[in-house]
């Protein structure tokens, strides 16, 4: 289950009704994160080798573009010699990359991606609709690719010509080109697993070597998106933030990619290093199992969301790098409801309710976290703390990474996870809250909002489907598993030289082909 995790918690996805059903054109240039780091005016300039740092474990690599990738150093070499179809954007969330275009049917159940002009592999032969195919079909099937494409089966994946691809939902589906962000890397039809290794991508950057996660990227010249701007890009694996850092502050590398809050809080008195903050990157819930347990009864969740200190869990957990959320999950939506009344502490309250639901405050309960991410058991310890003041007794139990996404996530009764597509309400409420979610992690079943959901993506109207997401987060809000508490910045630490390093969160984070070097 591991798997499809972390391929999602990478994957931002999200996008506005406008820019689904029109049929969409153009380049990649459209990402708005690509503003210098250092905020300069400079004219961009062409060559040098950036060195990445980036996290991963020697045990946990993998060179499967649709399979296992536990690594951050993993993703972002694979994503700078792969490309997507679609990728994060600015005026709307997906912006066209391998896929040049899309437009759907009048029920929009079909849908016709028209890939890019000119665009080859790195060995030279061109892409073909019969490769994106092919790509599809093998990430269809994975153990669990009904999730990342989810109302598309393999044999609803077909070539109408050279050109263009044919996805047929099995429901009408305004969202489709959302999913085409989700790890849909192309590969040469019929590449052999053996082949994996070195089966050449279609991205900015071609590899020059790979040895044990670390890795050398030289810029692909004949890249349909036109060139990229750095002559290499030199991948680092770092088991830990603190060790990426220091290596970024001995000079070593010239990007920590993803350090966290207490290493930015550490270089953020050097005047050489650059801090960039990436809003509303990574949430981290504690998610609270709505089907059975002991807090099945909504009167409960209600409490212990009101049982936390909001502010006081991103001053201490995030170093204040981070904001308030409201338990609702997509919170970088240009339709997230900002006008549901922010959820505030009342322990009196709180206490009313478990009161009333029954709930035994006698029991000791365990919230089960891991260290995945930097944080994520703090913040457990810290919950636990501000809940026992509403009578709850939770005791946090860490889990290694293995163990808990094999026994815990989609099965706990309580437990602590994290997202890193928090661009749309859409993408949550498909991958973790309908009934039938293949990442339904609550265990929730609610007929009120699954209904809304397929309206929303039922229909056209752009006033009409706000209402309808509007309604969806209201319910969310009131009624779901999640206890979103906040939201992490995301956070890079770059030297002086770097410019225009990306500052979209999810997969936009490392579309570098637009980064340069200022030496």
């Amino acid at each position: 289950m591991g798997v499809t995790r972390r391929q999602l918690l990478w994957a931002g996805t999200g996008i506005g009704v406008a820019g689904t059903l029109a049929a969409c054109s153009g380049g990649s240039g459209d990402s708005k994160g690509n503003a210098p780091a250092g905020g300069t005016n400079e004219k961009p300039r062409t060559g040098g080798t950036l060195t990445v740092g980036a996290l991963g474990k020697a045990a946990a690599i993998t060179r499967d573009p649709h399979g296992t990738q536990a690594n951050e150093s993993d993703y972002l070499i694979i994503s700078l010699i792969y490309d997507t179809l679609t990728v994060p954007g600015d005026t709307s969330n997906t912006v066209p990359r391998l896929a040049a275009s899309w437009k759907p049917s009048a029920d929009l159940k079909t849908w016709r991606f028209t890939l890019a002009e000119g665009a080859t592999f790195h060995d030279g032969t061109p892409v073909t609709a019969e490769d994106v195919v092919w790509s599809l079909k093998r990430l269809r099937n994975t153990p669990a690719g009904s999730a990342r494409l989810p109302g598309i089966r393999p044999e609803s994946i077909k070539a109408e010509d050279t050109r263009t691809v044919v996805l047929y939902s099995d429901y009408p589906n305004a969202d489709l080109p959302l999913l085409t962000r989700l790890t849909t890397f192309v590969l040469k039809k019929d590449t052999k697993d053996s082949r994996l290794a070195t089966a050449p991508g279609t991205g900015p950057f071609k590899l020059d070597w790979y040895r044990d996660g670390n890795a050398r990227l030289v810029r692909n010249d004949h890249w349909y998106g036109g060139n990229a701007l750095l002559d290499a890009i030199e991948v680092k694996i770092f088991e830990s933030p603190q060790a990426m850092a220091n290596a970024l502050l001995a000079g070593q590398i010239d990007v920590a990619s993803n350090v966290g809050a207490v290493a930015a809080r550490t270089a953020g008195t050097r005047k050489d290093i650059q801090v960039l903050r990436r809003p509303n990157d990574m949430a981290m819930p504690i998610v609270m199992r709505t089907a059975d347990g002991p807090f099945a009864d909504p009167q409960v969740r209600e409490a212990l969301r009101l049982a936390v200190d909001r502010e006081a869990m991103v001053t201490q957990v995030l170093s204040g790098y981070g904001t308030v959320a409201n338990d609702i999950l997509g919170t970088g939506d240009p339709a997230f409801a900002k006008d549901i009344p922010q959820r505030k502490r009342d322990i009196a309250k709180a206490k009313q309710l478990l009161a009333k639901a029954g709930f035994d405050t006698s029991k000791t309960y365990e919230l089960l976290t891991t260290e995945d991410i930097a944080g994520l058991a703090e913040s457990a310890t810290l919950f636990a703390t501000q809940a026992r003041e509403a009578g709850v007794k939770i005791k946090v139990v860490k889990q290694d990474s293995k163990t808990f996404w094999d026994a815990t996530w989609l099965k706990g009764d309580l437990y602590t996870t994290y997202w890193g597509t928090n661009d749309s309400v859409i993408f949550f409420a498909s991958k973790t809250m309908l009934s039938d979610a293949g990442q339904n992690e609550t265990g929730w079943k609610n007929t009120a909002f699954d209904q809304a959901y397929r309206s929303a993506m039922a229909t056209t109207s752009t006033t009409e489907r706000g209402k309808l997401l509007h309604q969806l987060q209201e319910i969310e809000h009131a009624e779901s598993g999640y206890l979103l508490w906040g939201m992490a910045d995301g956070i890079d630490l770059a030297g002086s030289a770097v410019r225009s390093l990306p500052k979209l969160p999810g997969y936009g984070r490392v579309q570098l082909e637009k980064t340069w070097l200022a030496r």
